[in-house]
C-alpha cells in the first residue's frame, strides 16, 4: 500500500514554483506556472497536475520554449487585446492580459483575448473561471499539435484541440464545462501507458488505422476525435479559430516546428468574454437568474453539472490537502535539486 501524504495547496505551489525558478524561469514565469499546476492538483485533474511539470522542462531543455520571456500586452482601444507571449509559457500571458480584457468586455459588451507564440501545457478552466470570477462568461480555445486523426481518416492532423466556457452564477462555483476535442486528452493515454494499464477500444487507432487499446500504440498512432464527424468539426473550427483568425500556427504546423510529440507545442489561444447584462440589456428577466432555472432542471432530472466533482475535490483540497504519493514527493524533490539536470 503506497503511503500518501497531504500537502496545503500553498505549500506545493512554492514547491512548484521552485522547480522552475531552479530550470532558470524568471520568478513571474515560475509562479505563474506553479499556480496552474497546482490548481490542477487542487480539483484531483491529475493528468494536468505536476505531470505536467516533466514535460515543461523536456520541452525548457531542448531550447523550444524562452524562460524568462516578458510578455507584451497590446490594447489599442478595439474590442481585441492582443498579447505577445516572447515564446514563453502561456500562463504568464493570460494574467497579463486578462485585465485588459476585463476592461475592454466591460466596456464594449464583448471582447476577445489573443496570445500569440505561447506555449500552452494546461487545462483551459483556469481561464474562464478568471473570467466568472468578475462576472463574465467566457470561451477559450487553443490548438496544439497534429495528435487526432480527422473522422474517416487515418493519420493525425488535429491537435487535442481544447475549449472550455463558464458562466457566473450569484453564488457558489460557476458553470464551466473544459475539454479535448478528442475522445481524451493525450495525457490520459500517457498515463495508461505509465501505470501499464489498457486503454478502453474507441480512443485511438494505431499506425495502420486499427483500434488501439495499447497505449504504446495509440500514442505512435492518432487518438479519435469524439462524437465522430461532429467532433471532427468543432476541432477544425478550433483550428480555423486558434490558427489562421489570430495568425498563428494550425496544430500541424506546430509539429511541423517542433518535430516531437515528447515537447510542448508553440501556438496560439483565443478567449472570448462576454458580459452578459449588456447582451440582454433592455429585454425582460435577469439573465443570470433565468440560468439558474435551466441549471435546477438539469439537476432536478439527477443529472449533473460539469466540473461538480472537480468543484468538490477543490473543496476538499482546501481543507485536507493535495494529496501525494511517495513516488510523487520523490519526483518534486529531485526536480527542484536538479532542475533541467534531472532529465536526461
Amino acid at each position: 500500500m503506497s503511503i500518501v501524504t497531504a500537502l496545503p495547496v500553498a505549500e506545493l505551489t512554492d514547491r512548484i514554483e521552485e522547480i522552475f525558478r531552479k530550470a532558470g524561469l524568471s520568478i513571474a514565469q515560475s509562479a505563474a506556472i506553479a499556480r496552474v499546476i497546482a490548481a490542477g492538483e487542487q480539483d484531483a485533474c491529475k493528468s494536468h497536475g505536476i505531470y505536467r511539470i516533466e514535460g515543461c522542462l523536456r520541452t525548457l531543455k531542448a531550447g523550444k520554449v524562452v524562460p524568462c520571456a516578458e510578455p507584451v500586452a497590446v490594447a489599442d482601444g478595439s474590442a481585441i487585446v492582443r498579447v505577445d507571449a516572447r515564446q514563453g509559457f502561456a500562463p504568464l500571458a493570460f494574467e497579463i492580459g486578462l485585465p485588459h480584457l476585463v476592461e475592454r468586455t466591460r466596456a464594449l459588451g464583448l471582447a476577445a483575448l489573443v496570445i500569440n507564440d505561447c506555449t500552452h501545457f494546461s487545462a483551459l478552466w483556469p481561464e474562464v473561471e478568471a473570467l466568472t470570477e468578475r462576472g463574465l462568461a467566457g470561451l477559450a480555445l487553443c490548438p496544439s499539435y497534429s495528435a487526432v486523426a480527422p473522422a474517416g481518416g487515418q493519420r493525425p492532423l488535429f491537435g487535442t484541440n481544447p475549449m472550455a466556457f463558464g458562466w457566473p452564477r450569484p453564488s457558489g462555483a460557476p458553470y464551466v464545462f473544459d475539454f479535448a476535442t478528442s475522445m481524451v486528452a493525450r495525457g490520459e493515454i500517457e498515463l495508461h501507458r505509465r501505470a501499464g494499464q489498457p486503454i478502453p477500444e474507441g480512443w485511438a487507432i494505431d499506425t495502420e488505422g486499427a483500434p488501439a487499446t495499447d497505449p504504446e500504440r495509440a500514442l505512435a498512432g492518432a487518438l479519435l476525435p469524439f462524437g465522430g464527424h461532429k467532433g471532427s468539426a468543432i476541432s477544425t473550427m478550433i483550428e480555423l479559430l486558434g490558427g489562421p483568425m489570430i495568425g498563428d500556427f494550425t496544430s500541424a504546423e506546430a509539429l511541423g516546428v517542433l518535430g516531437s510529440t515528447s515537447l510542448l507545442p508553440r501556438h496560439g489561444e483565443l478567449i472570448l468574454a462576454f458580459d452578459v447584462e449588456q447582451f440582454a440589456r433592455g429585454r425582460p428577466g435577469d439573465p443570470l437568474a433565468r440560468a439558474e432555472v435551466l441549471f435546477d432542471a438539469i439537476l432536478g432530472q439527477g443529472a449533473r453539472l460539469p466540473s461538480q466533482r472537480r468543484f468538490a475535490a477543490r473543496a476538499r483540497t482546501e481543507v485536507e490537502g493535495i494529496p501525494l504519493t511517495a513516488a510523487e514527493l520523490e519526483q518534486l524533490d529531485r526536480f527542484a535539486r536538479l532542475g533541467l539536470d534531472a532529465l536526461p
